[in-house]
């Protein structure tokens, strides 16, 4: 079915993880369709938005979810819990269950290129948060994208704290800028479910280390770059090129555009 069949009804639209990096950019953009607009979150001071309808809620223990959920048509999922993502499990659950109660006609998620293919513990949680959405008896589509530039800017300056900068050694990522995967999904909510949509890459593949020392040089940090290899599986996953998507490269905007337009990368 393609991706452009059918559009959204005219129902709201639902944006969970709205305050993080993907779900403020799609938040932007859901505000731009003329739909009503709906953005959850676990805060419970809510901004003053015009436009949007803020509500708390929290997936992990369904707390307010039915009543977040009351009227949906079309849920972009954006919350995820990286820090401790075995919570992601029961926020699938309650969002699945509380979907069903409200008669969600649509739900779209974000998620991860190579994470079937490649063995840490936080992708195996995202497939099988695809795993229990396809099963949900709930119309859905799946995007998975490479990596954000603003999770790997805050990532490089982490490891910039100490006197060299490791990363994985031949590791090829893709960086794909956040906004342009945001259009994509909001896209996608207007569209019929399609189940898993083609996947979308940044412009370029990079290794891990050149991504590194442009970072170091945008951000004005003099540290040594040092490729590690990591062993077993995950390091030959690493390696395989599992993290890319050269055949759906078809974001725009460049990693060397994005630190540009950072005013210091560090920042």
């Amino acid at each position: 079915m393609s991706d452009d069949a059918i559009r959204n009804d005219g129902g709201t639209i639902l944006v969970t993880g709205a305050t993080g990096v993907l779900g403020r950019e799609v938040l932007a953009r859901a505000r731009r369709t003329g739909l009503p607009v709906r953005a959850m979150t676990r805060r419970t001071e809510l901004p003053d938005d015009p436009g949007v309808t803020w509500v708390t809620a929290d997936l992990k223990t369904g707390a307010g979810v039915d009543e977040a959920l009351d009227g949906v048509t079309t849920v972009v999922h954006c919350a995820s819990d990286v820090r401790h993502p075995k919570n992601d499990i029961p926020g699938w659950h309650h969002l699945l269950d509380s979907a069903r109660r409200a008669g969600v006609g649509h739900i779209v998620n974000i998620s991860i290129v190579g994470i079937d293919r490649i063995p840490y513990r936080y992708y195996r949680i995202k497939l099988e948060g695809e795993r229990l959405l396809a099963s949900s008896g709930i119309p859905w589509t799946n995007l998975r994208a490479t990596q954000f530039p603003e999770l790997l800017n805050a990532g490089f300056r982490a490891l910039s704290k100490l006197p060299v900068v490791l990363v994985p050694t031949k590791t090829a990522c893709q960086p794909v800028d956040q906004g342009e995967v945001a259009e994509r999904l909001v896209a996608l909510a207007l569209a019929a479910p399609s189940g898993q949509a083609t996947e979308m890459g940044g412009p370029t593949v990079y290794t891990a280390d050149e991504l590194a020392r442009t970072w170091c040089r945008a951000a004005g940090k003099k540290r040594w770059v040092v490729p590690v290899r990591i062993p077993g599986k995950l390091g030959a996953s690493f390696r395989s090129g599992a993290l890319t998507t050269p055949k759906h490269a078809t974001g725009v905007r460049t990693w060397e555009e994005y630190l540009a337009g950072k005013s210091g990368a560090a920042g």
